[in-house]
């Protein structure tokens, strides 16, 4: 299966195939501040799962809450964040949910970051659930 996700004028767009390694509702100041909503919801696919980027783009390099250097393209017409690489997940590329547009996009795996979390936002029990990113240490 490919999805194709772009940013709002569809200038700048990135095709994948297959299903993603994890999808993640994150609540960190930085995915906030990235989506203008009390939450991100990312998925990370395997960089070989990339069938193709297309169109131009500006990018914004940025240190996350947990240290590593998130490189983020986006759309220099409309400002949409389009993908990213992180130091985190090196062999992955980050794309925004709600980027692909479609409403049966697998659901998140988890809920990083609720440390940041709006107090009235709630995440399913069968998610696991982590104050940071460290899903060794659950709460």
């Amino acid at each position: 299966m490919e999805r194709k996700a772009s940013c709002t004028c569809g200038q700048l767009n990135i095709i994948v195939t297959g299903e993603p390694t994890y999808v993640i509702a994150c609540s960190c100041l930085k995915c906030q501040k990235r989506s203008g909503s009390v939450l991100g919801v990312s998925s990370y696919f395997d960089d070989s799962l990339i069938v193709e980027k297309k169109g131009n783009f500006s990018s914004f390099e940025i240190a996350s809450e947990s240290g590593s250097i998130t490189n983020r393209s986006f759309c220099p017409n409309c400002g949409s964040t389009v993908y990213w690489k992180s130091s985190a997940m090196e062999q992955m590329t980050g794309i925004p949910v709600g980027a692909f547009g479609d409403p049966e996009f697998p659901e998140p795996m988890m809920a990083a970051w609720n440390q940041s979390r709006h107090p009235w936002v709630t995440f399913p029990e069968h998610w696991p659930s982590s104050n940071t990113q460290d899903f060794s240490k659950q709460n």
